[in-house]
């Protein structure tokens, strides 16, 4: 078991569900439960029980439209979401929760989902929420304080996971925002045959991956492809002109091309040789925002060696627009709305 952190043990309150959401919560699984989502009785008991308005004060038009809906908004205006609630039953679905598991999740999602797996997992069970940005533990916690906890739930900083005194008796493990590889530490955490489950993958796109650990390895099952946002809602704040960040973006557009029809050798060539020189620029360089002089833009180290390449790259933009461009599914929505975006946008399945 964990050490330390906020927690919350199973309390014996009475909860009533109001007759408009519980209205709007069944006609959703019953929408999706009609597109083939697969929800066990377990699992549709909870999205019954557990009220999403407990863990956003925004309204829930979206969630009952089959979307994500923000629960904390940054001032730079960068949004934490409640994952659509097709990617919720489909992450419930693959945990393969069962009774007495200790499960952690990497991300807080404000709360709804440690709700959910509470629920799901009973009275036996434990939760541990992982969460690195402190705005949002201070939301978590105030959200868990108002429901009704089956099990345990514990509220932690990832700094936590470093301390000696964890048990190797994790079940399961849910990141709930892209990752590029298995953090270290959950090397040591994870029972033999327990398995974590996340997008893994870049900015722009992931694969689900559930990873099991099998006698001292992980065993791969790929699940699909999706989009998640960052797991620090501080990452999402970053400017787009930040050399690192700029760099990791053209790096998984890169990865994206591989086998694109329309892209000579020489294009992913010359945008690896980018990739180097943002790479290469100093540290320390200044941001540019709607503040900065157009001076300022021009003489910035990114902006000048973006218009330096811009005589190659013109040529690119219609094959990278249209390889960043998905469909959002909401397959539970009740108008069947999908509609094309171009660009990212946490928790979609292209």
């Amino acid at each position: 078991m964990c050490p330390g952190g906020v927690v919350f043990k199973w309390t014996a309150a009475e909860r009533t569900s109001g007759g408009s959401a519980l209205s709007d919560i069944s006609d959703l699984l019953e929408r999706l439960i009609a597109a083939g989502i697969p929800m066990n009785r377990d699992i549709k008991r909870a999205m019954e029980e557990v009220e999403p308005s407990d863990f956003t004060e925004y309204p829930l038009e979206d969630f009952w439209h089959d979307m994500p809906v923000p629960f904390l908004i940054t001032e730079s205006g960068s949004a934490k979401t409640i994952s659509a609630p097709h990617m919720v039953v489909t992450l419930l679905h693959h945990m393969e929760i069962a009774q007495n598991q200790h499960i952690i999740i990497i991300g807080s999602k404000s709360g709804y989902i440690a709700s959910l797996i509470d629920n799901i997992g009973g009275p036996g069970g434990s939760v541990t929420v992982i969460e690195p940005n402190e705005d949002v533990i201070e939301h978590t916690i105030g959200c868990l304080e108002r429901v009704e906890v089956q099990g345990t739930i514990r509220v932690l900083g990832p700094e936590s996971l470093e301390d000696p005194e964890w048990d190797r008796d994790v079940s399961r493990v849910l990141i709930t925002g892209a990752v590029r590889e298995i953090p270290s530490y959950l090397d040591l955490l994870i029972e033999d045959g327990g398995f974590i489950l996340g997008p893994f993958g870049g900015h722009l796109n992931q694969r689900l991956l559930k990873r099991e650990w099998q006698g001292g390895l992980w065993m791969d099952t790929d699940l699909g492809g999706v989009v998640f946002g960052p797991i620090n809602i501080s990452d999402s704040d970053k400017s787009p002109f930040d050399p690192m960040v700029l760099a990791e973006h053209l790096e998984d557009i890169v990865e994206m091309m591989g086998g694109s029809e329309g892209l000579e050798g020489e294009a992913v060539v010359r945008l690896e040789g980018l990739i180097d020189s943002l790479r290469g620029l100093p540290e320390g360089i200044p941001n540019i925002d709607e503040d900065s002089t157009e001076e300022e833009i021009l003489e910035h180290p990114v902006i000048d060696l973006l218009m330096s390449e811009m005589e190659w790259m013109g040529s690119l933009w219609p094959v990278i627009g249209e390889m960043l461009r998905f469909d959002i599914a909401n397959p539970g929505s009740p108008t069947d709305s999908d509609s094309g975006m171009l660009g990212g946008h946490e928790d979609l399945v292209p």
